[in-house]
């Protein structure tokens, strides 16, 4: 895919996002760590800078646009299916973007972490040939560039939060089933600048590596009305964190309110690809708040105004599977449908189940 694109507009809401330098992340430098911590205890967003994935990033756009070519009937004997599966191919239309049930614009394939480090035994599901082509030359490789940064990543808030060395990636094992994933989204161009590729969530998981080269991401920041745009900057990463990380700091950590829409100014003529890495706790986690294990946390859930917000219940899968069935327009039957496919942001109101 070309990189020259039109340039991201300059009247458009935009929020700002702390830069956090990945190299001195891995060098352990104070300051640095200091800002990432401000990143995931406000928003919950970041933009990542010398990641080092880049020659990886660009052979899996070139995964992604080689999959959205197929033929919908060839992609479609992929499909996700209705019941909660979050590998595999979804089609433009099969999910809601809202309680009235307004169908999605997006099509996406997920490739499961599980068969990328099995091939070429298949762990989860069949994919179609344009992800098995490119397993061993982009794939992989890309998998493992954003397993080392997100458990990068992921360590620093360990230590941040006062956990006992290693205790959120023993959450994260490598050698067990997982919902983590890599996402290659294709979005067509629309007319209407606001319609919804994917609408207002917050993730499913624990940290997301996401690579944008058109804009549309946009988050609903604490305590405003007016959704803002996330703008896409060369060569960085956008971070953030999902619902496992607020459950297991006790809401310390945030996972913020966010959607896709269509690209803003003249980049809205064009179709919009991006690509994701999801982290995601071992299937068999059982979400719960890490009380007994960082008095920072306890001490937090102290003074939560309802703590029981942080006890969910089920584990990473169960919570993964809801979320991802009730999204799907089959299952749309009436307003309780769509707060049930709702994640963090609705611990208020208590709706997990």
């Amino acid at each position: 895919m070309s990189t020259r694109l039109p340039p991201f507009p300059d009247d458009v809401p935009i929020h700002p996002v702390l830069v956090i330098d990945y190299e001195l992340i891995k060098a352990g430098n104070k300051d640095e760590i200091e800002r990432l911590w401000t990143a995931g205890t406000t928003l919950g967003f970041w933009y990542l800078k010398n990641h080092g994935a880049d020659e990886e990033v660009n052979g899996m756009f070139d995964v992604g646009t080689q999959t959205v070519a197929l033929p919908l009937e060839e992609k479609m004997k992929f499909e996700q299916g209705d019941e909660g599966m979050s590998f595999g191919y979804k089609a433009a239309g099969t999910n809601v973007v809202d309680a009235s049930g307004t169908r999605d614009i997006t099509q996406f394939v997920n490739i499961a972490t599980d068969d990328a480090l099995a091939w070429p035994v298949q762990a989860r599901r069949s994919y179609p040939s344009t992800v098995n082509a490119c397993m061993v030359s982009t794939i992989i490789p890309f998998v493992e560039k954003s397993l080392a940064v997100n458990k990068t990543l992921i360590d620093v808030f360990d230590a941040k939060l006062g956990l006992p060395n290693g205790t959120l990636s023993k959450l994260h094992p490598r050698g067990e089933f997982s919902g983590s994933a890599t996402r290659c989204t294709y979005s067509p161009p629309v007319l209407d600048r606001q319609a919804i590729g994917i609408s207002a969530h917050t993730d499913f998981g624990s940290l997301s590596f996401l690579h944008n080269r058109l804009g549309g991401l946009q988050v609903l920041v604490p305590g405003t009305e007016e959704w803002q745009y996330v703008k896409p900057l060369p060569g960085h990463a956008i971070c953030n964190l999902g619902d496992a990380m607020v459950i297991f700091s006790g809401g310390i950590l945030r996972s913020n309110l966010h959607r896709v829409v269509n690209p803003p100014g003249a980049q809205a003529s064009l179709g919009r690809y991006s690509l994701v890495y999801f982290t995601r706790p071992a299937d068999s986690v059982v979400l719960r708040t890490l009380t007994d294990e960082s008095p920072l946390i306890a001490d937090a859930v102290a003074h939560a105004s309802d703590p029981k917000m942080f006890e969910p219940g089920v584990t990473a899968l169960e919570w993964l599977t809801r979320r991802v069935r009730n999204r799907r327009a089959v299952h749309q039957k009436g307003h309780g449908a769509w707060l049930d496919s709702g994640g963090t942001e609705h611990t208020m109101s208590g709706s997990y189940q």
